[in-house]
This record gives structure tokens, C-alpha cells and sequence, in this order.
């Protein structure tokens, strides 16, 4: 696997390829990746997505990812590091939290980003002047271009953030933050995501925890690990080719049919049929 590395706050590139380097890649950076035209199929983490013009990518420093040109596609690469949003938002470090928070969360969603619609053309506009700056290079291109790549990381945030509990968008300096990123990071291990480990872990009374929680994101802390377990598995379902048992063992099910039970309680449908109506592969 190769490694990449960013020597620099941010870079920007745009090129159009035939062929993607075949080799699986993980960054030790965020990614942005805008198609300004061109299909084929990008694979990130195993999980696999048909991209088109107009879509864009974020991955984290967590993502192992490749492409599979069909059409000739042209990429908008914007690298940018921790540093860059540091010194972007340095002055608020509450500001510098939420952002590195909501960025490292999109790790757990494939796919195209942009899920507010006004924010497409947006996008494509504010790549099409980044593009123009860097090419015609007229006075004050540098600093210019540096603002408009900080509208579009703001840009990404927002969207990403239409994800998260809602009150959670308003919290940007609770405590919260840090407990919704620990049960993503620690979902497959059930054990850690326990109320009293909870508890412990963020020094919060046993018998406050669910209220605070519940109080901060608007859902009961077993709903939003239910519901944010349910999600992973959904696009294990969509975008990858793992079977129901493989898909049970890593979610830590007793077995298939146990996860089938589940599945149907929230979904009302078992994950075939759930796989058969909307799966991509």
C-alpha cells in the first residue's frame, strides 16, 4: 500500500486520466476529490461507489482508496492537513474541534458528500474559480485561492454535519463531540460502549449519562448507537459484496438470524431484500 504524505498546509491539483494508479492508497491527510467529468467506480475501505460529474469526495486519513476510470475522468484534487485548519480556525479552539470532528466522521460515510442540493452548484462554482485563479495567476491569485478553499472545507462541513444529531450543530464546545466520535471509533466492540465504561471513560455520573446525553443530541445514547450501527451496515449492504453471516460476525451479532431480527425491527425489511431494492453491485 502506498503512503502519501503533504509537506504543505494545502495543494491543489486537476488532471485528467484514463488510468488511476492501480495501487491502494490511504493519505496521512484530508482529501478532497471534486469530478469535474467522467464515470467510474471509486472503492474506499472495500466499499465500492459509482461516481459522476458533479460528485465529490472527502477522504481521511483512516481511508484505503482507488478508482476504476470507465470514461475518462478529469479530478480535483485539494490536499489540505491538521496544520491548515489549524491555522485556519486556530483562534476558536472550539471551532478547530468541530471541524476536525465532523471531518474525521465522514470516514464512516461513502460516497458523495454533498447532500444539501443548493450546495452543488456551489461547489462546481467555487472549483471553477479556483481553477481560474491558478491558471491566469492575476494579482493576489495565492490569497484568493486560499480563501475560497476555506469556504469549500466550510462547505464540506456543512454537509457532513447534516448528518449528526441534530442539537449536537449547535454544541460546539461540549464534551459530546468527543463521546459520538468514541462510540464510532469503538462500535465493533460493545463491551467499551456499555454505560458504565461510558461513564468512566468520560467522567460522567452513571446516573446522568443518558439523560446528558439525550440532552445534548436529541436521541437516547441505545438509539444512536443502534441507529449508527444500522447505518455502517447498510453500506456494507450497498457497497460491498460481504455476505449476511460475514456482516453479522463483524457487528458482533449472535448470528444471522439474529441480525435479520434486528435489520427488520428498524428497516421492516431483512437485509436481502434490504441488499435486492437498493444495493449498487
Amino acid at each position: 500500500m502506498q503512503i502519501e504524505t503533504l509537506h504543505k498546509p494545502y495543494e491543489i491539483e486537476w488532471k485528467e486520466m484514463q488510468h488511476f494508479p492501480k495501487i491502494a492508497r490511504r493519505n496521512n491527510f484530508f482529501e478532497l476529490i471534486y469530478i469535474i467529468a467522467g464515470t467510474g467506480i471509486q472503492t474506499v475501505n472495500k466499499n465500492k461507489f459509482n461516481y459522476r460529474k458533479g460528485n465529490l469526495f472527502l477522504l481521511t486519513p483512516q481511508d484505503v482508496y482507488s478508482f476504476n476510470i470507465a470514461v475518462p475522468t478529469t479530478f480535483f484534487f485539494l490536499r489540505f492537513n491538521k496544520l491548515y485548519v489549524n491555522e485556519k480556525w486556530g483562534k476558536d479552539k472550539d471551532a478547530v474541534k468541530q471541524v476536525e470532528y465532523i471531518l474525521q466522521n465522514a470516514s464512516h460515510r461513502p460516497g458523495c458528500i454533498l447532500k444539501n442540493k443548493t450546495d452543488k452548484p456551489l461547489i462546481a462554482s467555487l472549483v471553477e474559480s479556483i481553477l481560474n485563479e491558478q491558471i491566469n495567476q492575476q494579482l493576489y491569485y495565492s490569497r484568493i485561492t486560499e480563501q475560497i478553499v476555506s469556504t469549500v472545507i466550510t462547505v464540506v462541513a456543512r454537509n457532513i454535519a447534516l448528518k449528526l444529531p441534530k442539537n449536537v450543530k449547535e454544541n460546539t464546545g461540549e464534551p459530546v463531540l468527543d463521546m459520538l466520535h468514541y462510540i464510532q471509533q469503538n462500535i465493533l466492540e460493545p463491551k467499551n460502549l456499555k454505560a458504565e465504561k461510558l461513564s468512566g471513560h468520560f467522567n460522567i455520573s452513571l446516573n446522568y449519562l443518558g439523560r446528558y446525553f439525550k440532552k445534548q443530541t436529541g436521541e437516547t445514547l441505545q438509539s444512536y448507537i443502534a441507529n449508527y450501527k444500522l447505518r455502517l451496515i447498510e453500506t456494507r449492504l450497498l457497497h460491498s459484496d460481504m455476505r449476511i453471516n460475514e456482516i453479522a460476525y463483524e457487528f458482533n451479532f449472535s448470528d444471522e438470524s439474529h441480525l435479520n431480527r434486528v435489520f427488520k425491527k428498524y428497516k421492516g425489511v431483512n437485509p436481502s431484500q434490504f441488499r435486492k431494492t437498493n444495493g449498487t453491485i
